[in-house]
């Protein structure tokens, strides 16, 4: 995302009201502060991080994975969300974003 972008980061705040509002446990959107670049992978690395751009990580924490499917198909189908997800709307570029579950091992 670029940097200059993030005052257009208001989306993440539709976003978590979207999730929240939907059953979502906790939903979290971060800006990279240190994010160095690796030698053989790192974050900017996995999104091909260019002059002028930021990492942004983020994640939602649901009760269970059955939660998690029923949770993502209310969202999709949330008008709110309709608004926001057009390449148009989104202030980062949708296909160099990461996306996938994992299970907790430690927390």
């Amino acid at each position: 995302m670029l940097t200059a972008k993030l005052d257009d980061w208001r989306v993440a705040q539709v976003a978590k009201t979207v999730w929240m509002g939907h059953g979502a446990l906790e939903y979290i959107e971060a800006v990279g502060d240190d994010v160095p670049e690796g030698k053989l992978t790192s974050f900017p690395m996995s999104v091909k991080l260019e002059k002028g751009e930021v990492v942004v990580f983020s994640w939602i924490r649901y009760t269970s994975r059955e939660e998690r499917d029923r949770i993502l198909a209310l969202v999709m189908a949330d008008p709110r969300s309709q608004d926001h997800m057009s390449p148009e709307s989104i202030p980062f570029d949708g296909k160099r974003m990461i996306f996938g579950g994992f299970i907790i091992l430690v927390s």
